[in-house]
């Protein structure tokens, strides 16, 4: 238990600090014969802070030596941490370790199920809008915490401060299943809406794991919205049924994809670097996060040598080559990734750190990159795909490209399709190709990234339209009985 005394003193003079980023406002205080400091980004919350510290000291309580807070405080807390400090300790515990992806999901999903966190009774509430950008873009970013933010971000940080509800709050049912709802909803101008089946099932599993923190610390007896960590007293979620199957009707086929890389080759100064780039995805069945952070020392192409009595240049053998994915670049945002930069870097998908994913390249793919590796433009740091300025791919120049192409590549209905609306499309229809073409499952799996029982539950229609030829393999497998 910590020591008290009466022994305070509080200075009456706020120090302030105008940093580069961030101004800061600091309340001092001595407690004993220690002194204890109190930052805070805005004035109004340091004065508040400072006027409860004399307000204590008026009614006579007694200091803990070791925190420096009212006696009473300590207590208080304990009964009542407000879902604003908690959820701040909770994204702070659990910022080290994790994607930039995910530290963006948790951001997110948490300022939605913030939102049944408010106190509908407390004057002067901001709007929603500005309470969730406040909490995803600041509070619930802790790198970004302390940086400038707009003055109505400062005050509706300085309002959720005062006035959301305490933790405990949430062993009522009733708000424990507000929270759930608003966690597994979408926020527009049409009134909202539940959101996607993958999304909702992502936003609860971060608000139970936020909930299983919370009974961790003691703040819960309790987690109410884990049916497998409280199979008595969890309310009750049906999970949405996730539909992860490839549309047929998204998947290019042979014809139409020739026509949209053709096209994305046609687009200005850059089509002739981006042409490769889908041409990977559709050949390879790269994402788009490991086709844009590709690098030429993780691609082996086969090489030419001259043929003097044909009087050309041939390849001797196999004109097959191969490429390693060995990290992926994300684009997740600056304000979300340690190094600062626009794309986070890991490795693939379902692999460990430093472990890497061969996938073959036809004979087609190989002659397309040996040409773009001849053009006079080079990426950084060996980068195989790259702008127009020679940075790094920025999805929004790719997107922007591919819907341009797509405009120009298909009929007005196919354009109205789902056909090749996404480049993802593209690696879709390489998966798609390697299947229906009788290359092993398991072999996929293992090309495309995949787990098998992943691959065969995503792939099950394309799979389906093979049918008819599994059955007559079948029959012939009986002949001579």
């Amino acid at each position: 238990m910590d020591d008290t005394t009466y022994d305070v003193r509080i200075w009456k003079k706020i120090e302030v600090y105008r940093g580069k980023r961030k101004t800061t406002h600091t309340v001092r205080w001595r407690v004993g014969s220690q002194e204890f400091r109190e930052p805070h980004s805005t004035a109004a919350m340091a004065d508040s802070f400072r006027s409860s510290l004399v307000a204590a000291t008026n009614r006579g309580e007694a200091f803990g030596v070791t925190t420096g807070r009212p006696a009473s405080w300590a207590r208080a807390e304990e009964e009542a941490v407000s879902w604003f400090s908690f959820v701040r300790g909770y994204i702070d515990a659990h910022w080290s370790g994790v994607s930039a992806g995910h530290r963006l999901d948790r951001a997110k999903y948490l300022a939605k199920a913030s939102m049944a966190m408010l106190d509908e009774r407390a004057p002067g509430r901001p709007g929603d809008q500005v309470l969730r950008a406040a909490l995803r873009n600041w509070w619930l970013n802790k790198t970004h915490r302390e940086r400038e933010s707009p003055a109505e971000v400062e005050a509706a940080l300085e309002w959720l401060e005062r006035h959301t509800l305490p933790v405990k709050r949430l062993e009522d049912p009733v708000v424990a299943r507000r929270v759930l709802t608003l966690a597994t909803s979408k926020f527009d101008e049409s009134g909202g809406g539940s959101l996607g089946a993958k999304a909702a099932t992502k936003s609860k599993r971060i608000l139970s794991h936020c909930l299983d923190f919370a009974v961790e610390r003691g703040h819960l007896a309790a987690n109410p919205v884990s049916y497998h960590r409280n199979p008595a007293g969890a309310i009750k979620w049906k999970p949405p049924k996730v539909n992860n199957q490839v549309d047929k009707r998204s998947v290019p086929n042979p014809r139409q994809a020739r026509r949209l890389l053709d096209a994305v080759g046609e687009e200005g100064r850059s089509g002739h670097l981006l042409r490769p780039f889908f041409a990977v995805m559709y050949f390879a069945a790269l994402r788009p996060e490991e086709a844009v952070n590709l690098r030429w020392r993780d691609v082996t192409l086969p090489g030419y040598v001259w043929d003097a009595g044909r009087g050309e240049w041939i390849v001797p053998g196999s004109e097959w080559g191969e490429i390693n994915v060995r990290e992926v670049a994300p684009d997740v945002g600056r304000r979300w990734t340690d190094s600062g930069r626009q794309r986070d870097t890991r490795p693939p998908k379902g692999r460990a750190e430093g472990e890497s994913r061969p996938v073959p390249c036809v004979p087609l793919l190989s002659r397309i990159l040996r040409d773009h590796r001849a053009v006079p433009e080079q990426g950084p740091d060996g980068l195989v795909f790259f702008g127009e300025k020679g940075r790094q791919l920025a999805t929004s120049t790719y997107s922007k490209v591919w819907r341009r192409a797509r405009g120009r590549a298909l009929a007005p209905q196919e354009f109205e399709s789902p056909l090749a609306q996404r480049p993802y499309d593209l690696r879709s229809a390489c998966v798609s190709a390697w299947l229906t073409n009788g290359t092993q499952p398991r072999q996929v799996a293992e090309w495309a990234g995949h787990g098998l029982d992943v691959l065969l539950r995503i792939y099950a229609r394309i799979l389906d339209g093979s049918e008819e030829e599994s059955r007559r393999r079948m029959e012939g497998g009986f002949e001579g009985f």
